[in-house]
């Protein structure tokens, strides 16, 4: 009984608006995904002398730069990569980078 009052209401609804089409529009539209963002390049590393600078610049922000430069600093190396920005952006540098845990089966890479 309040299934037909719902498909009631919302047959009136569609029926008072004016411009129904752009409803039911708007109605399919609700399931389409929304355009994502290009992610930025990451720094791809060569030499590990190169890693210095960009795990720098990935903790530039990080309330304890120490421990990030640490962990980034490993990272670097053993995946060659850092990926762009402060923060996020890791799945740019693959499984290695997103995929390694801590003892405590945090994530290590910053």
């Amino acid at each position: 009984m309040a299934m037909k009052h719902v498909a009631f209401l919302l047959l009136a609804f569609l029926l008072v608006s004016s411009d129904g089409e752009e409803v039911s529009r708007e109605v399919a539209d609700l399931g389409a995904p929304a355009d994502t963002p290009a992610l930025p390049p990451p720094h791809k590393i060569v030499d590990a002398k190169d890693c210095i600078g960009a795990c720098n610049e990935r903790c530039s922000l990080h309330s304890r730069k120490n421990v990030c430069s640490r962990a980034c600093l490993t990272c670097c190396n053993t995946c060659h990569c850092v990926p762009a920005g402060t923060s996020g952006n890791r799945e740019t540098c693959g499984k290695c980078y997103t995929d390694w845990k801590t003892h405590g089966n945090e994530t290590k890479c910053p």
